[in-house]
């Protein structure tokens, strides 16, 4: 493994297939991805993230590389081993920015905590990807199946492993049921009771090690019962038990996933929120259920391909057919890394609307899919329709918007006298004020009452202009561009801000003025305002912001004066 830590475009990356980690200030995994070429896809990143077009889509990309501060990579022989060694390290990792998938019951991690006689607990990730309470040794992570038999209340009965949150001062109920050795009494030494736990780590860390360790078992229990250690051969007889069910569980579930499963696997991008939206349904014998919804951020190599390799890789449950509503970039590839992940021939089958039918399927046959897929599309759609305000859609059409203004960002000035002057800015997304994207200004560049130089310093300070250089800065890499500007005032208000935007390389995102005396609205493109009736709902959301502005500028207004006056 190699890293950069220097200059991303100058660094001598190899023109070979492989894998690039990258890292964030603490050194954590944040991003995992695979490259036919490590050279031009990293430098891919750097080359856009530069870019003035800040679109919907790419504002994920660029919070992502605002991040990086140091690459990892790894070369690979060829690109199917590139694909195989990025899930096997997403898995691993669990990076932040990669593919995550939602259904948390796929995911079961297990800890063993740093103390004198260790605990085994199920151990939970925060919003951050970060593992939380108490310290010890992550162990998995387990898919869906295997989290199933892997019990952790068995394993804490079977390895004897305490339950207590701290060591009582007497034995517990678990002690004489003889789930415990109770270590609070000294019934277990240290030693003894680190070795339950090696043996413990052995099963968690390797499944095949659990049928050697059954037939340890259970020449230990002969060796006992000739001893005449009754006991003990008792003991390791119960212990068999349990482990025989464990054994018994795997072989019915590995038989199971042998019957004839075929899945189904819709997507839409969503080009709004930066997002793809999936949802999958499973056909086990002609008989549909089990449908769950996904989504991944539309970043990096993100795709329905990396998507669909992950979510094999951890399902517990494999079909032979998968049917998809687009087509899959080098098909045949794909499928071979899925054999090489499931050791299961899958096969790959798009259903469009256009598409051939395949020899081993009937016209009727082919209706009958693309029936399952339009029901599968039909409730995507019908999910996503949810996720955004209708008055949104009737916004874009009246303002004749290029995009749907998903987020839009508000900026209003306070004056008073020639001594306090504010700006404020305020961020509504899908229709809702998103407190983190407030911002307010103490005006500097201005000593006297200039409502359209104060619009251009609060404007240029909002998006992270660096005022020596006047380059465009880091806020707008780390904060998404907004799809629509609101500027409190007129015409003249509106140009000023447009022009601003212009400078500072921005003139693509949307902006418009909103006079309160008439409730005018002045677009770049007409001298004439647009007028909204007062009872549509899409005037309701620019009145909202724009009043949110105002009283958030006032309010910072009123307290600069309030600390002057106590001083």
């Amino acid at each position: 493994m190699n890293s950069s830590k220097a200059n991303y475009m100058t660094y001598p990356y190899p023109s070979e297939p492989g894998v690039y980690l990258m890292k964030d200030n603490n050194q954590n995994v944040i991003y995992i991805g695979k490259a036919k070429n490590l050279k031009k896809r990293i430098k891919s990143y750097f080359t856009n993230s530069n870019s003035s077009s800040l679109d919907r889509v790419n504002w994920k990309t660029n919070l992502l590389v605002s991040r990086i501060k140091n690459i990892d990579y790894i070369i690979t022989d060829n690109e199917i081993e590139a694909f195989l060694l990025e899930s096997n390290l997403i898995k691993k990792y669990r990076p932040i920015f990669n593919i995550e998938l939602k259904d948390q019951q796929r995911y079961t991690y297990l800890r063993i905590t740093d103390e004198k006689f260790p605990r085994l607990k199920v151990a939970r990730r925060n919003r951050n990807g970060e593992f939380t309470e108490t310290k010890g040794e992550i162990i998995g992570p387990f898919v869906k199946g295997s989290s199933r038999y892997l019990s952790v209340g068995l394993l804490r009965k079977m390895f004897k492993i305490r339950i207590c949150n701290t060591l009582p001062k007497k034995e517990c109920l678990e002690y004489h049921i003889g789930n415990c050795d109770a270590p609070c009494i000294n019934m277990i030494t240290e030693e003894k009771y680190k070795e339950n736990i090696i043996s413990l780590k052995k099963i968690l860390k390797n499944n095949d090690n659990l049928k050697s360790f059954y037939n340890e078992l259970e020449n230990e229990m002969k060796i006992a019962s000739e001893m005449q250690d009754y006991e003990k051969a008792i003991y390791i007889r119960d212990t068999l038990h349990r482990l025989k069910n464990i054994l018994q569980y795997q072989k019915m579930e590995n038989n199971v996933s042998q019957n004839t499963i075929e899945e189904y696997i819709g997507i839409i991008e969503d080009n709004n929120e930066g997002a793809a939206h999936v949802m999958t349904l499973m056909s086990k014998n002609g008989v549909i259920n089990d449908m769950k919804k996904y989504q991944f951020d539309l970043l990096g190599d993100n795709t329905i391909e990396s998507f669909i390799s992950q979510y094999y890789l951890t399902s517990s449950i494999i079909p032979s057919t998968i049917y998809i509503n687009r087509e899959i970039e080098e098909k045949e590839k794909l499928q071979e890394i899925l054999f090489e992940l499931t050791n299961v021939k899958m096969k790959i089958i798009p259903i469009r609307e256009e598409i051939k039918i395949e020899d081993h399927l009937s016209e009727n046959n082919l209706q009958n899919k693309w029936d399952i897929m339009q029901l599968i599309l039909s409730n995507l759609r019908t999910y996503m329709s949810k996720r955004h305000e209708p008055e949104l859609d009737e916004l874009m059409h009246i303002l004749n918007l290029s995009k749907l203004p998903y987020v839009i960002d508000c900026f209003d000035v306070s004056n008073f006298g020639n001594e306090y002057a504010v700006g404020a800015c305020t961020r509504f997304v899908n229709s809702i004020p998103s407190k983190n994207g407030y911002r307010r200004f103490k005006i500097k560049s201005i000593n006297h009452q200039n409502d359209f130089g104060m619009i251009e310093e609060i404007v240029k300070r909002r998006y992270g202009i660096n005022e020596k250089s006047d380059q465009v800065f880091s806020e707008i890499k780390r904060d998404r561009a907004p799809d629509l500007i609101v500027i409190d005032g007129g015409k003249g208000h509106l140009n000023v801000a447009l022009k601003t935007l212009e400078k500072i390389g921005l003139g693509h995102i949307e902006c418009i003025s909103l006079a309160k005396e008439n409730e005018e609205i002045y677009t770049r493109f007409s001298d004439k305002p647009v007028v909204i009736p007062k009872n549509q709902k899409s005037l309701k959301i620019l009145q909202h912001i724009r009043d949110e502005s105002h009283r958030f500028g006032l309010n910072y207004n009123i307290a600069l004066r309030r600390k002057k006056l106590i001083q």
